[in-house]
């Protein structure tokens, strides 16, 4: 009897409930099987995901494979057509002990083969209780789905509507990792400006940072997941200002730098808004350090359009850009539009992912000569409060936070050493 092998495609949520998985399938005492949490947000995605799919059953004969994540939420049947699939479950589903009790009890028994329910029907997000990832940082899901709209994603359809973890629970998980050594906690959401929404009251997330800060006062590091800038609440704000456990990196979903673009996509901020939050954010934390999705060659996008995206990096002082160039999924509105060529697509991707990183670069070679706090991921890798890789020559110790002065450039990381 095999224990299950676990295999996570896409965002950091999705790694944060594979662990999750793996608990209430190790609890079920589920065995040799092969568990596929996929992701939808590109056709590439998908592809990957079918590809991992086959691998992993060459790899492990005999095993049964089981596919659950967005792609299979959203697609069902394309996985359950696979021969190699033996079970399709969808993300509902797969977050439910019940689940893993049926299959671990008797996986060939009366359950059906693929269990995806209506997402849209789902009202509630429980807060499941895992013990991190590693020794040095932990993530905790405080929201799930998104009741947005933007004309060419597909992850609602995967994730359902916005709905939070209530606050206390919240406090109680990560009081919880702390007391287990952790020194830094993710909150993570698919819309994570959207929490509270759906609660009492309606708190904002800047409610939750300053309550999560208050009543875990021995927390080193609280660091927050991808936003949308737009939805950012005052509170939030004043946590950027006066609150230093609170990392000074942010993830921006910004997908354009062009007001017609954003509007063809049904994104609610211009470009505009997105440099004024940076400057405003930057005003109140000057070490604030961002990084943001951009989607080249939406469809429409003209060669001007474009270009405001690129100079996007420069008039907001990006620093760490995830490039996507435009795949069209079936079932949104960006799918029915007039499509850029393929390789005008790539074309873009790529002037975007260069200019990316010479302001990568730029930024690392303004860190030189100085003294960081760094939290070790490994012996001789760690990140700064900004985010930046650290790279040692001299073992560290794992899971602590040092003092590291920075004494060079490597690749796209820093060069450090242990400061006196």
């Amino acid at each position: 009897m095999n224990a299950p092998v676990f295999s996570s495609h896409g965002c950091r949520l999705n790694a944060y409930e594979t662990e999750a998985m793996a608990e209430l399938a190790t609890t079920a005492g589920l065995s040799n099987a092969v568990i596929v949490n996929t992701c939808a947000v590109t056709a590439e995605a998908v592809r990957k995901a079918k590809q991992d799919i086959r691998r992993l059953a060459r790899d492990n004969p005999g095993a049964a494979v089981i596919v659950t994540g967005c792609a299979a939420q959203t697609e069902p049947a394309t996985f359950a057509a696979m021969p190699e699939v033996a079970r399709v479950i969808g993300n509902t589903e797969k977050m439910q002990a019940g689940t893993w009790h049926a299959m671990g009890r008797d996986f060939i028994g009366a359950t059906e083969r693929v269990q995806v329910d209506d997402i849209m029907a789902v009202r509630e997000t429980a807060g499941h209780l895992i013990d991190g990832f590693g020794r040095h940082r932990a993530y905790v899901q405080v929201q799930n789905g998104c009741d947005h709209r933007c004309t060419f994603c597909i992850i609602p359809y995967g994730r359902g509507n916005s709905r939070s973890v209530p606050a206390g629970v919240v406090v109680e998980q990560i009081q919880r990792l702390v007391d287990r050594g952790f020194n830094e906690v993710v909150l993570t959401g698919v819309d994570l400006t959207s929490w509270g929404a759906d609660l009492p009251a309606a708190p904002r997330l800047g409610d939750l940072v300053m309550r999560i800060l208050r009543l875990v006062p021995d927390l080193p590091r609280l660091r927050i997941s991808s936003i949308d800038s737009i939805e950012v609440d005052d509170a939030l704000m004043q946590a950027i200002a006066t609150e230093p456990r609170l990392m000074p990196h942010l993830h921006l979903s910004l997908q354009a730098g062009d007001d017609m673009i954003l509007k063809r996509m049904k994104r609610r901020h211009l470009r505009d808004d997105a440099i004024r939050f940076c400057e405003d954010a930057r005003r109140l934390r000057p070490d604030m350090v961002f990084g943001a999705d951009v989607i080249a060659g939406f469809p429409t996008e003209t060669e001007q359009m474009f270009d405001n995206s690129l100079r996007l990096i420069d008039d907001c002082g990006l620093t760490f850009l995830h490039v996507f160039p435009f795949s069209p999924r079936k079932g949104t509105p960006a799918a029915r539009m007039p499509q850029l060529p393929g390789p005008v697509i790539k074309a873009r991707a790529a002037r975007l992912r260069t200019h990316g990183d010479a302001a990568l670069q730029a930024h690392l070679a303004g860190q030189v000569g100085q003294t960081h706090a760094v939290l070790m991921e490994g012996p001789h890798m760690g990140r700064t409060e900004g985010f930046a890789e650290v790279h040692f020559d001299v073992d560290q110790p794992e899971g602590r936070i040092i003092q590291a002065r920075i004494s060079g450039v490597d690749g796209s990381g820093l060069r450090g050493s242990t400061a006196v």
